[in-house]
């Protein structure tokens, strides 16, 4: 009787999680620009991204020490990392690949927002309180590169 009842409570777990695939990053990026109303356009690797201010300063290449202004959030809005407004310093091989990509899209003094889709962020790592598989939303202002 015990087996039964494991076959069946094992078959129902199976079933359930089988119909109810989640979301892909990208359908949880185009919700979230959808709901914040964003004018994000995409880059081709699953990055997407907005210019608030377009900055007119150097613009960075992956070999560039910046200082970046910033603020990481989950979708649902969780800060899991901020900087001050002075920003922090660092090269752009050190970061992960969603800013290696992202960051060259402003030049010094711009901002916007970074839509990371998680393989372009920490993929099926859980870092801190980040959860595995977590499209990250940045927040930045290019403060500086050199």
């Amino acid at each position: 009787m015990k087996r039964l009842f494991f076959l069946a409570l094992f078959s129902s777990i199976f079933i359930v999680s089988s119909c109810s695939p989640g979301l892909s990053d990208e359908d949880v990026i185009l919700q979230y620009i959808s709901d914040n109303n964003l004018n994000a356009e995409p880059t081709g690797s699953g990055l997407y991204y907005v210019i608030n201010t377009a900055g007119n300063g150097n613009v960075p290449n992956i070999n560039s020490i910046v200082t970046v202004a910033y603020k990481g959030t989950l979708t649902d809005g969780t800060i899991f990392d901020q900087s001050d407004a002075n920003g922090l310093t660092f090269p752009l091989t050190n970061v992960i690949e969603g800013w290696q990509e992202g960051i060259p899209l402003f030049s010094e003094g711009g901002s916007g927002i970074l839509l990371i889709p998680s393989a372009l962020g920490y993929g099926n790592q859980a870092i801190g309180n980040i959860p595995r598989n977590s499209v990250l939303i940045f927040e930045v202002t290019l403060v500086n590169v050199n």
